[in-house]
This record gives C-alpha cells, structure tokens and sequence, in this order.
C-alpha cells in the first residue's frame, strides 16, 4: 500500500436480501485484518459500513459500497438510490425508525444504524433527497 494510492474496494449490495447483508462489511474486516490494521479501527470500520449496508438492504433496494484503505484512514462511501430521507435531523435520533414490524420481527430496525454510524466514525457526512436516494461517507481513522 503506497501513501498515495489507497486501496480501492467496491460492492453492490443487494436490497431486501438478508442472507447476503453485511457480507462486503466482513469482506472489509478480513481485507484490514490481511493488511495489519488495529483491531480496534477494524472494528470500527466493520460496524459503520454493516449498519450502511443493512441501511441499504432494508429501506433502499441495495446500493453500491465504495472502499479507500489509505495508510492513515478508511474511507467508506455507501449509495443509494432508494427512497431517501424525508426528515435527516428526525433519522439521526437514536430509537427512530422507518422500518416496518415485519423488519423489526427479524430483529432489524431498531432506529440506531445512522447514529451508529455517525458515533463510530471520525467524519461522517449524510445527503439525501427524497425521490433520489442517500449517500453517506464515512471516515474512519486508523
């Protein structure tokens, strides 16, 4: 891994598929382990990225994960082109959820996948239009 150029990973994750959510997340985890990064970073990166990625699986139809493994920082850009956020302060409140009782009957839902998200990275950006979709980008320092 040279200082300039990261190392560049990129998934589609799939909507409404539940046996392959957090399957790029793990893909992620193993990458970092294989490249020596602190478990500790690791875990940070894996829990920010799963709880995108659920995002995407139970409210956007799938999206795309887009990976930057810099020798400081990861940078992680999940988007989508779902239904978007109508009301971003309101989904940043941990406990909210859009979700519906057949989701959190899986244990899904539980409205703690963006705050998680936001706690769990150094910089965390969220766009979203409603009609359009949602990006979030992540940085995690390691």
């Amino acid at each position: 891994m040279t200082e300039m150029q990261p190392v560049r990973l990129h998934f589609t994750v799939d909507g409404g598929n539940f046996a392959s959510a957090g399957m790029a997340s793990e893909a992620v985890k193993l990458r970092l382990k294989q490249i020596g990064i602190d478990p500790a970073a690791i875990r940070r990166v894996a829990i920010s990225m799963y709880e995108a990625e659920i995002n995407m699986v139970l409210h956007a139809g799938g999206g795309e994960a887009y990976i930057d493994i810099y020798p400081t920082h990861v940078c992680l850009k999940m988007s989508d082109t779902g239904p978007g956020i109508d009301n971003i302060e309101l989904a940043m409140q941990e406990g909210y959820s859009t979700a519906a009782d057949s989701i959190r009957s899986l244990g899904f839902g539980a409205g703690m996948g963006l705050p998680n998200m936001k706690k769990y990275s150094d910089r965390f950006e969220l766009t979203s239009e409603v009609g359009k979709g949602t990006t979030v980008k992540m940085r995690i320092n390691i």
